[in-house]
């Protein structure tokens, strides 16, 4: 909708984890080196804590890409799953078929599995998303894989992402074993308000946006202050914010934007008046509905009168675009 108005090549603010808009922070930056430094240094357990939308699944989209790429990894994402579930996910993601029924048949094949990736100087790697989740008996079930070794080497890397919560998990008495076997503890921070606006600058870069100066520092402030930092309602707030500056015809997005922008993601309705600033999106709007709906009115006169023979193929051609005007600025209205 607004990426022709703001001369964007795509959308800036996608929720999607695209390795591409990564903005690497010191924390970011300093998480990263120590996952990759830990998963080919053959570190045993892994620890990656944040909160909730700091960009955990990006960082880790990326470390995939930082991998060699003839490493298997299994990303297991459903922490919902009971053990059982986890070890079908992570066989399914390895690729490793007719694995057997029972878990124990299960348990062998992937052994055999590790075995043969060591051989060929390969060690796999898996991935538990929202690690938070998992009951501690799944947890120690888990730690239980890290049994899979050679006398010098782990045969498989775990990496466990969860929210601060799963530090809290780890602390209790019955996974002080689990506990022991953690090689690197990463965490993430929420971004401050200069990299807040070096993250929007950096997002709107990626995205081909002629000026990074889009946002004002008012309105990066407003957004920061709102977001606390966390880059998943800072993506939010500040594709509220292009629809809504598209709306009201506006280059640049200021305070006021930010604030509407802000009021109807709270209230989840056109806001008409946003904590001091008027709300004039139905003004421009106005127009264009009444002057596509005017001329669609002349139009459909001026074919009347006239009549088809005399204007023939063209007036048709016309008169549709100037109706396809007038739909358009209905559905504006309607957004």
């Amino acid at each position: 909708m607004y990426l022709n108005f703001y001369m964007l090549d795509e959308k800036p603010f996608n929720a999607t984890p695209d390795p591409r808009f990564l903005f690497l922070t010191p924390a970011h930056r300093e998480a990263l080196a120590q996952l990759v430094y830990g998963a080919q240094e053959n570190k045993g357990f892994l620890v990656l804590t944040g909160e909730v939308g700091t960009g955990k699944t990006t960082l880790l989209h990326t470390l995939l890409q930082r991998l060699d790429s003839s490493t298997p990894v299994a990303f297991v994402m459903n922490s919902l799953l009971p053990f059982d579930g986890l070890l079908e996910y992570m066989l399914e993601d390895f690729g490793i078929r007719a694995a057997g029924q029972s878990s124990a048949q299960r348990l062998v094949a992937l052994n055999h599995f590790l075995i043969e990736r060591r051989r060929a100087g390969q060690t796999a790697v898996l991935i538990l998303d929202e690690a938070q989740n998992l009951a501690p008996e799944t947890l120690e079930q888990v730690r239980l894989l890290s049994n899979f070794e050679t006398p010098t080497d782990k045969l498989l890397q775990i990496l466990l992402v969860g929210q601060p919560e799963l530090k809290l998990k780890l602390q209790l008495p019955g996974l002080r074993q689990l506990r022991q076997r953690i090689g690197l503890h990463a965490a993430i921070r929420p971004l401050t308000p200069e990299e807040t606006r070096d993250y929007i600058q950096s997002r709107l870069r990626v995205a081909g946006a002629p000026d990074l100066r889009l946002f004002t520092d008012h309105a990066v402030g407003r957004i920061a202050e709102y977001t606390g930092g966390i880059p998943r309602l800072v993506n939010i707030v500040c594709d509220h914010c292009l629809l809504v500056g598209y709306a009201e015809q506006r280059r640049r997005i200021e305070g006021d934007i930010v604030e509407q922008a802000i009021e109807y993601l709270e209230e989840g309705r056109r806001p008409s008046r946003a904590r001091g600033f008027t709300w004039q999106r139905g003004r421009p709007v106005l127009r264009w509905v009444l002057g596509g709906l005017g001329a669609a009115f002349v139009g459909g006169a001026g074919f009347l009168v006239l009549g088809s023979d005399t204007l023939g193929g063209a007036w048709g051609t016309v008169f549709e675009h100037v109706l396809n005007i007038a739909r358009g600025a209905r559905d504006l209205v309607a957004r």
